[in-house]
């Protein structure tokens, strides 16, 4: 069975002002507060939840 990789995101902007859609996904990642860390598998789910919220995130692969 082949690894998955995997993508490590960070909250880089504020949730305030955002559209509850957009503070939902980005709890769904696992990310609540600005600085916080999460890495979650690269798979076409979490590549959806990263474009919905891109404007407010950084990414690199881990």
């Amino acid at each position: 069975m082949a690894k998955t990789s995997d993508v490590q995101v960070k909250l880089v902007r504020s949730l305030i002002g955002c559209k509850k859609d957009q503070i939902a996904t980005a709890h769904a990642l696992g990310l609540r507060k600005i600085g916080d860390t999460a890495t979650q598998p690269d798979n076409p789910q979490t590549q959806g939840k990263i474009k919905k919220i891109s404007h407010l995130l950084e990414v690199t692969k881990a």
